[in-house]
């Protein structure tokens, strides 16, 4: 009899994934089940596979793992580790870590280990309940040539301007994932160019695409392309990267609200190093602000697959 997996079906902004604590169960080949699983005619449905583990090395408290709708792995997913703060908090008894009080709330902060290194989330807590999560996202990346060739992107297919400094129509940022920022009145060109750019050969490890405008008040309203899922509600490391791309290039300050298809995440490019109500904010460091959420918990066979 094929073993049965509790799971919980989550979103940020509603950038949906599949969660499985494997402190509790085994994921027996997770890129096919991701596969399997997302479909949203014969799965549950999602933009992917997250699995919550222990972690490896004692620097972290837990581990991640990402796999995209078409079974690839992913280093990095802001949305997603929003969605594991708010997991872990309200589903783990007794809760392990610290937890601080605040002014009408409390605190806990959890070290996740990811592909992309140690992020740390900053949980704000109101009657039990997570209301949002604050994620340290690191250092933006501008120079990697195992993800971007500058000189392949002039010869980009599609009318696009190619990467460049202030001013510039376009900007690629690493923030653990690869990304390429295209500033235009018309973000809606994702659905037609989108695919084309994810897979272009100036990226080697294909890349996120977003299309930003910055609105009159100030907010930048983006839509994404994500490799490997297509176009998504919202994408954490996607926002956080064309937050620092427009504050480069001249178009916005060290914080932007960034409007995405399923909702708002706060960004902040932090300037100088700083101590926020116990917390310390590092110099360079970009951090991102949003809510979390459950859609539905459930419980599912594990496929058997040969591999």
């Amino acid at each position: 009899m094929a073993q049965k997996i509790r799971f919980a079906k989550m979103h940020g902004c509603g950038n949906d994934y599949i969660y499985v604590n494997t402190m509790e169960y085994v994921v027996d080949n997770p890129s096919e089940t991701a596969i399997r699983w997302s479909d949203r005619h014969t799965g549950i449905g999602s933009d992917g596979l997250v699995l919550i583990g222990a972690s490896p090395v004692p620097e972290a408290d837990f581990s991640m793992h990402i796999y995209n709708a078409d079974g690839s792995e992913a280093m990095m997913c802001g949305n997603a580790s929003r969605c594991i703060g708010k997991y872990l908090y309200e589903k783990t008894h007794p809760w392990p870590l610290p937890v601080r009080e605040g002014n009408g709330y409390q605190e806990t902060e959890i070290h996740l280990l990811t592909l992309s290194g140690i992020k740390t989330l900053y949980l704000r807590i109101v009657s039990d309940i997570v209301e949002s999560v604050t994620v340290d996202m690191g250092e933006p990346v501008f120079e990697d040539d195992t993800l971007f060739n500058p000189t392949l992107a002039e010869s980009l297919s599609t009318p696009l301007p190619p990467a460049g400094g202030v001013g510039g129509g376009a900007f690629f940022v690493s923030m653990g994932n690869p990304h390429y920022v295209i500033f235009t009145d018309n973000v809606n060109q994702v659905a037609e160019k989108g695919h084309i750019l994810e897979v272009h050969r100036a990226f080697p490890q294909c890349c996120n695409i977003e299309f930003a405008c910055v609105q009159t008040d100030g907010s930048i309203r983006v839509r994404v392309w994500e490799r490997g899922s297509g176009i998504t509600q919202a994408c954490g490391t996607g926002a956080c990267a064309t937050a620092v791309a427009a504050c480069l290039t001249g178009r916005a300050g060290r914080t932007s609200d960034i409007v995405m298809d399923g909702g708002t995440l706060h960004v902040e490019w932090c300037e100088a190093d700083r101590s926020v109500e116990g917390h310390f904010f590092q110099k360079n460091h970009v951090y991102m602000t949003g809510p979390a959420a459950f859609v539905f918990d459930g419980e599912i066979e594990n496929p058997e697959i040969t591999k």
